[in-house]
């Protein structure tokens, strides 16, 4: 059987003033293959909800597709959108009643503003203001402790995500192929053209 498993991967979310700005590289792998390069890492869950996954595919399509689904059904049943606290904890409910080889991060903005939630494999749900997922997460980190402070802008939060996902694309030899970036803010949720990336990335070189 031909194993859909990403091996590596680099993901980030950042909780920003207005919003929340999600980023990933494209790079899937299998072992030392380079299986995709053009894998979609971010999820548009609803308009005020987003996620990144980093793990099996089979596991991370079925999780989204379960998630996107209670998150519509509780927007039907209740009358008013789940709150991002609400939707991480029905995901990290999922994920412990059947573990899945996924490793998710979910945030958007809500009443109480905007935030975002790391979930492990089995069921673990924790709160930060900056997270990184994958093989690359560790060099993201270096950017994220020194670029990351409290208050940052949509645009800023931008800046420090590309900045982290470059620094990741060029130690981690799974992690590569671009850079995907989306943004949720009261507005609603946005995944940038591969144009504006490119000019962002350009910009801060």
């Amino acid at each position: 059987m031909e194993d859909k498993t990403l091996k590596g991967t680099t993901t980030v979310g950042i909780t920003c003033s207005d919003g929340v700005v999600f980023a990933s590289e494209r790079r899937a792998s299998m072992g030392n293959l380079v299986a995709h390069k053009n894998t979609v890492k971010i999820f548009k869950i609803a308009d005020h909800l987003a996620t990144t996954i980093a793990g099996s595919v089979a596991d991370a399509q079925s999780l989204m597709k379960v998630i996107a689904a209670e998150v519509s059904l509780y927007k039907m049943r209740n009358g008013e959108a789940i709150s991002v606290e609400a939707a991480a904890a029905v995901s990290a409910n999922i994920l412990h009643s059947s573990p899945l080889y996924v490793q998710t991060l979910i945030g958007g903005v809500d009443d109480t503003g905007a935030s975002i939630y790391s979930l492990d494999p089995a069921g673990g749900m924790i709160p930060d203001k900056f997270i990184s997922t994958g093989s690359g997460s560790t060099f993201a980190y270096g950017v994220l402790e020194d670029r990351f402070k409290e208050n940052l802008t949509i645009d800023e939060g931008i800046d420090v995500a590309i900045r982290s996902i470059k620094s990741a694309m060029e130690r981690d030899t799974f992690s590569g192929n671009g850079i995907l970036i989306a943004t949720v803010t009261k507005d609603g949720f946005k995944m940038l053209s591969p144009e504006e990336i490119e000019e962002k990335v350009n910009q801060i070189k």
